[in-house]
């Protein structure tokens, strides 16, 4: 059993990524884990990084807000990532909380080496709600591990997570309800299974 936190990203409370949410919670409780939710918009967290705020850190500084983040992520042992797929990656609130939250000294460090990833959680997940169809990202030049690579690997990765993985659920906007109720049966095997 693991501590996990959740942290979603979607300005609407009725659309399918609450659905996943609600899902996901309860397949992480039936495995026995406690859930920690973390709603961006719904908290009002700033996600804009801002110049004193950064030159703050550099002298070790932490606003309260960050804190507190970071405070929940040290008490996690899985994190978990629920978010829609914005122009290839994800929406600018789940990009500033990784700017502002993620910071060098708590998520990585750098040394002679290079980087060393800090994170202490055992596992991550990232599921991705996309309205295209994959085909039509393909024809993009962009198929599932490409949408999922800024997030699995250039973050989560990066900040030394040693098991990530990620889910995209493709044309939620025109799936049927039968499928929705599918994805939805898939989500829940997959916080059973975290």
């Amino acid at each position: 059993m693991m501590k996990v936190l959740v942290v979603i990203a979607h300005p609407h409370q009725d659309s399918f990524n609450y659905a996943i949410l609600d899902r996901l919670k309860l397949g992480l409780q039936r495995a026995g884990h406690s859930v920690d939710v973390q709603d961006l918009y719904a908290s009002g967290f700033d996600p804009v990084l801002r110049g004193e705020e950064l030159a703050a850190l550099q002298q070790g500084h932490l606003s309260a807000d960050v804190d507190s983040e970071q405070s929940r992520i040290k008490a996690a042992e899985g994190l978990i990532f629920i978010y829609p797929l914005w122009w290839f990656d994800r929406p600018a609130m789940l990009k500033g909380w990784c700017d502002r939250v993620l910071t060098q000294g708590f998520a990585f460090q750098y040394d002679d080496l290079g980087v060393t990833g800090l994170l202490p959680c055992r596992k991550a997940m990232v599921i991705v709600t996309s309205g295209g169809s994959e085909a039509e990202l393909i024809d993009l030049g962009a198929g599932k591990e490409q949408l999922l690579l800024p997030m699995t690997a250039g973050t989560l990765g990066y900040c030394g997570i040693p098991e990530v993985e990620g889910h995209v659920y493709f044309s939620v906007s025109m799936a049927s309800a039968p499928l929705r109720a599918e994805m939805l049966g898939e989500v829940e095997a997959l916080g059973a299974g975290f």
